[in-house]
C-alpha cells in the first residue's frame, strides 16, 4: 500500500524549542526513537519560535540551513521531532530534495519493526494506514479514465482517489479482523471473571521496565532490551500468590508523549487488557530526570483509553542506579500502600512487590477443620485441586483430619451445594 523507509538510513534531526510547554518535546527522546529506529543521525538541528509557521513549521532561513545540512551530509531524511501538516511535509521535501518525517510517522515505523504478532502487525497497519491517508497530497492525473461513451463522459477517477479508496477498504478489512479478536479477548476476560481470577497490568512509560520485571515477577522469557518500545505485543502469564491463588499479570506496549491518536485507536483491543485489570502497576524509572513529565504522560493516556479509574500502585523500578536508596514500600495515612522501591534488574524489592500484590488483591480467607471418613475421600480432590489444605493428619477410625484455609468464596461455593454434608465435617 506504501513505501516505509528502509532502518540504517542517514538522518538530519530538527527541534524546535515552542514557547508553548504543551507542544515541547524532548530532544534526547528524539534521539533514542532515531536510534531505536535503525536510523543513523548525522547532524542535529535546533530552533527556537514563539510559535510553528504555517508553511515549513521552521520558517524559511532555519530550511535554508537544513537543506544545505542535507546536501553537505548527503542526508537522504530528515526527521522532525514534532507532528508536521500534510502540506508542511509537502513544502519541505520540496526544499530538501529528500523523504521528510515527523515524530508521529517515526513511531509509527518502530512499531512497525517491533510488531512480531499477526494482530500486532494488523495494529499497526491500521494505525499507519490511517496516518498515511491525510497525506495523499498529489494524483497521477495522466492516469485519468478517458472520456467513456454516452452517460460516461468525464474525467474519471484520478490516481489520488483510486488510493483513497483502496485504503479505505483496506482499514474497513482490518477493523473487522481486529474486531474479532477484541472478541476473542473479550471471551477470556469474561472466563477469568467468572473463574474469579484477578488480573494485573504493567503500565508505564516506554524503557521503564515493564518487561524486566514481568520477566522477573513470571520467570518468563519476554524479550526485554534498553530501548524504546521494545514491548509491543501483550503477554499475559500466570502466577500464584499467597490469600489469592491464580493471578494473571499482564506486559502491555509503553506510553510516551504525544502518543499518536492513530495508535492508541489501532491498539484498543490490546490496551483494553489496561482498562479491565483488578490492580494497575504503573513501573516508573526512578533514575530518569524527567520521571514526573513521563507519570503524566502516562496518566493522560490511560485517561484518554477510560483506565484512569483502575486502581493503581506507583513501582519505582531502577534504584540500582541511584545511591541510598534501599528496598522499601511506602504508605499513605491509612495505612494502604501507594509505592514500591524495587530494581527488577537486580530482583531487589521484588519479594516486596508480591507482598504488594497480596495485600492488595487478598479476598477474606477462612480456616476451617474437617474430619472426613474414608467412604468420603472424593473431598481430598476438591482441596488439594484448591490449593488450601495447610495440615493434615488420620485419626485411629481412619477418618482424614484436615485443617484447610481458603477464600472465602470458594467455601461458599462449595456449600451452596454441598452444606449438609460439610456442615457433618466440621470439627467444632
Amino acid at each position: 500500500m506504501f513505501d516505509r523507509y528502509k532502518a540504517g538510513e542517514q538522518a538530519v534531526l530538527v527541534h524546535v524549542d515552542l514557547d508553548d510547554e504543551v507542544a515541547r518535546e524532548d530532544l534526547e527522546e528524539l534521539k533514542l526513537l532515531v536510534s531505536s529506529a535503525g536510523v543513523n543521525t548525522l547532524a542535529v538541528i535546533t530552533a527556537s519560535r514563539a510559535k510553528p509557521d504555517p508553511k515549513f513549521f521552521i520558517g524559511t532561513g532555519k530550511a535554508e540551513e537544513v537543506q544545505q545540512a542535507v546536501k553537505a551530509l548527503e542526508a537522504n531524511v530528515v526527521i522532525f521531532n514534532h507532528a508536521l501538516s500534510p502540506s508542511q511535509e509537502k513544502n519541505l521535501e520540496a526544499v530538501f530534495k529528500c523523504r521528510v518525517l515527523d515524530r508521529t510517522t517515526l513511531i509509527l515505523d518502530i512499531f512497525a519493526q517491533r510488531a512480531r504478532t499477526h494482530e500486532g502487525n494488523l495494529q499497526v497497519e491500521l494505525a499507519q494506514l490511517k496516518h498515511i491517508s491525510t497525506r495523499l497530497i498529489r494524483g497521477w492525473t495522466h492516469l485519468e479514465r478517458q472520456k467513456g461513451g454516452i452517460g460516461l463522459r468525464g474525467p474519471g477517477e484520478t490516481q489520488l482517489e483510486t488510493d483513497r479508496r483502496l485504503i479505505r477498504g483496506r482499514i474497513k478489512n482490518i477493523q473487522r479482523r481486529l474486531e474479532k479478536v477484541e472478541k476473542q479477548r473479550d471471551q477470556g476476560r469474561r472466563s477469568r471473571r467468572r473463574s474469579d481470577i484477578p488480573t494485573v497490568s504493567l503500565v508505564g512509560y516506554t524503557n521503564a521496565g515493564k518487561s524486566t520485571l514481568f520477566n522477573r515477577i513470571t520467570e518468563a522469557d519476554v524479550y526485554a532490551a534498553d530501548q524504546l518500545f521494545a514491548t509491543l505485543d501483550p503477554t499475559l502469564r500466570k502466577i500464584e500468590l499467597a490469600d489469592v491463588g491464580n493471578t494473571i499479570l499482564a506486559d502491555t506496549v509503553g506510553f510516551i508523549r504525544h502518543l499518536p491518536h492513530d495508535l492508541v485507536a489501532a491498539f484498543k483491543a490490546t490496551l483494553q487488557e489496561t482498562r479491565d485489570a483488578d490492580l494497575q502497576l504503573h513501573v516508573i524509572d526512578v533514575a530518569d530526570e524527567r520521571r514526573g513529565e513521563n507519570i503524566e504522560a502516562v496518566n493522560k493516556v490511560l485517561e484518554e483509553i477510560e483506565a484512569d479509574d483502575v486502581p493503581q500502585i506507583l513501582v519505582y523500578n531502577k534504584i540500582d542506579q541511584l545511591e541510598d536508596i534501599n528496598p522499601h514500600i511506602d504508605r499513605d495515612e491509612d495505612g494502604n500502600i501507594i509505592r514500591v522501591w524495587l530494581s527488577a534488574q537486580t530482583g531487589e524489592g521484588c519479594d516486596l512487590l508480591l507482598q504488594t500484590l497480596t495485600e492488595c488483591l487478598a479476598r477474606k480467607m477462612i480456616e476451617v477443620k474437617l474430619s472426613i471418613p474414608p467412604s468420603e475421600q472424593q473431598w481430598r480432590g476438591v482441596f488439594f485441586e484448591l490449593n488450601c489444605i495447610e495440615n493434615e493428619s488420620y485419626s485411629d477410625e481412619g477418618n482424614w483430619l484436615v485443617d484447610v484455609r481458603l477464600p472465602n468464596d470458594d467455601w461458599n461455593r462449595l456449600l451452596k451445594n454441598n452444606q449438609d454434608q460439610l456442615n457433618k465435617f466440621i470439627i467444632d
